[in-house]
């Protein structure tokens, strides 16, 4: 049922949106470079946002990490 209405719903959407007039609009060259840095820009969102969710599903399932010794000597010597 819910599926039936949903498909509805975006026959719907879908034929509102196949209806167009003209725009009469003009678009100079600098718009395709706008919308390219626009898309770059959210592509790396999305990474930045996606590495994030990893490291803490990582460490979830790692656990904490050990801590080191504060009388421990240095490892160099």
């Amino acid at each position: 049922m819910m599926l039936r209405r949903a498909l509805r719903i975006g026959f719907m959407l879908a034929a509102c949106l196949s209806i167009t007039s003209p725009a009469y609009a003009y678009l100079d060259p600098g718009t395709g470079s706008m919308l390219l840095s626009a898309v770059i820009g959210v592509a790396a969102a999305i990474a930045l946002a996606v590495k994030m969710f990893w490291y803490r599903l990582v460490g979830l399932f790692r656990g904490p990490r050990p801590r080191p010794m504060e009388d421990a000597p240095p490892a160099d010597k």
